[in-house]
């Protein structure tokens, strides 16, 4: 059974940093492309970023371009998602998920002075 487990959101000033991780377990997750997906209160989900299996080719949706970094750690089977300049805007439930739509249930985080 794939298990995904979302972990680093919390509080923070604009500006600020956090790292998230995402735990991942019961598939071959070093095989697999791999994706941060947001969704904002009161909003639909939104895609941030995706990288490939071996890690070398990442995306980023233009609102987090140049702030966030994605990455991942095939040995640990974890995924990560560094936020840099962190903005109100970025406030949402951010969910690890699979190309296949898989995903965890998410870590908050919330932007706010």
């Amino acid at each position: 059974e794939v298990q995904l487990v979302e972990s680093g959101g919390g509080l923070v000033q604009p500006g600020g940093s956090l790292r998230l991780s995402c735990a991942a377990s019961g598939f071959t997750f070093g095989s697999s492309d791999m994706n941060w997906v947001r969704q904002a209160p009161g909003k639909g989900p939104e895609w941030v970023s995706s990288i490939n299996s071996f890690g070398g080719n990442t995306l980023y949706a233009r609102s987090v371009k140049g702030r966030f970094t994605i990455s991942r750690d095939n040995a640990k089977n974890t995924l990560y998602l560094q936020m840099n300049s962190l903005k109100p805007e970025d406030t949402a439930v951010y969910y690890c998920a699979t190309d296949e739509g898989k995903k965890g249930k998410g870590t908050l985080v919330t932007v706010s002075s």
